[in-house]
């Protein structure tokens, strides 16, 4: 079995999606795996001129080819139908996988992430991801499994109301109206393993390691391993893809280097998400390398594996910026090459793809 891990290495918006992408279309009958998250990835592709941004599905979903969605991740029903039904109106028929094990993110699980987040201000993006997990660790668990038993939906779901102590009336129409659907649906299917039909394993990550739950700076983090150990928990060893843009991005409050120096980093008029209600402004910043080497330290699978491999993308918007820092000291290159090769010797990775825009068609193996 062929297996290849898309992490990003940093706070998310690295290019997780166009990279799983280019996999997809380079390898032979290749299954697409969530291994971490849920619905809170934005991951945008750009295919013959069809663009989407991934959320419940996986970023090779534009090709054909069918998504798993193992036990490690959180399934909204609204945001997915909705998803399934952007992809059906763009001609598309997809095919998801989803781990009866998968936690389901209710009303209640939204609605009070996005109360905490009104006070806490953390960072999240107000999906209910945090809310879920912590809720099942708590016990109220909801399954994607119970799902397809309606007198245990129910009771389920009163617990959750009463675990959150909701009083107001929270509208559940659409939430079972969506249920509905999944379970009929024929481009679902429920599944209690990992598929095993496939030649390929790309397992896509959701964020970057920077937000890991246990590499991240608390309480700035996701509730997610984002690294290599969902993966290994699989029984899969795969080859790492190693994913940064040519600058440093992040949504939402919490620590990030550089935003101190000026830049003149261009701002993608296409970028998804600039803008978010709980999360404020999208942040850029100059690469810092510290960051970067610290969240590979942090993760034993990617520290000693050298069968790992670099993609650096944006490069495109920091075409006056050619400067990163390391070991808090701005290092300055004189143009393109000599900012990979400085990057790529710092971070002790010799095999380096690099890309200029947001298509997966765009990423290049670079040759010094």
């Amino acid at each position: 079995m062929n297996s290849k891990a898309v992490i990003g290495l940093g706070f998310g918006d690295e290019g997780k999606g166009i990279t799983t992408d280019y996999l997809c279309s380079h390898s032979e009958n290749p299954l697409v795996i969530r291994f971490s998250g849920g619905q809170q990835a934005g991951h945008t592709v750009v295919l013959d001129e069809v663009k989407h941004v991934f959320s419940n599905f996986g970023s090779g979903t534009l090709r054909g080819i069918p998504s798993y969605w193992a036990k490690y991740c959180t399934v909204e029903p609204i945001g997915l139908t909705n998803e399934l039904n952007s992809l059906i109106k763009k001609g598309r028929e997809p095919l998801l996988f989803i781990d009866e094990k998968c936690p389901i993110t209710t009303p209640y699980d939204i609605f009070s992430n996005q109360k905490k987040e009104e006070t806490n201000q953390h960072g999240s993006c107000g999906v209910g991801i945090g809310t879920t997990i912590n809720r099942e660790e708590n016990y109220y668990s909801l399954l994607f499994g119970d799902l397809f038993y309606p007198s245990v939906l129910a009771i389920k779901l009163s617990a959750i109301k009463q675990f959150y102590g909701f009083k107001e009336s929270v509208i559940l129409d659409r939430f079972y109206e969506s249920v509905n659907f999944i379970l009929t649906c024929k481009y679902i299917k429920p599944t209690y393993n990992l598929p095993t039909n496939y030649d390929t394993f790309i397992f896509e990550g959701s964020q970057g390691l920077l937000l890991d739950q246990n590499i991240g700076f608390f309480p700035n983090v996701t509730r997610a391993n984002t690294g290599s150990q969902n993966i290994l928990n699989l029984g899969i060893e795969p080859e790492l893809y190693l994913i940064t843009r040519a600058y440093q991005t992040r949504h939402g409050n919490g620590q990030m280097t550089n935003e101190l120096i000026p830049n003149n980093i261009f701002l993608d008029p296409n970028e998804t998400n600039v803008f978010n209600k709980y999360q404020g402004n999208f942040r850029r910043s100059l690469l810092d390398l510290d960051l970067l080497r610290y969240g590979m330290s942090k993760d034993e699978y990617i520290r000693n594996n050298s069968n790992k491999t670099l993609v650096i993308t944006c490069l495109d918007h920091i075409i006056d910026e050619y400067r990163f820092t390391f070991n808090s000291e701005l290092v300055y290159c004189s143009g393109k090459n000599e900012f990979i090769e400085k990057v790529s010797n710092i971070l002790g990775i010799e095999n380096i793809y690099i890309s200029n825009t947001n298509e997966s068609k765009n990423i290049v193996r670079w040759e010094k």
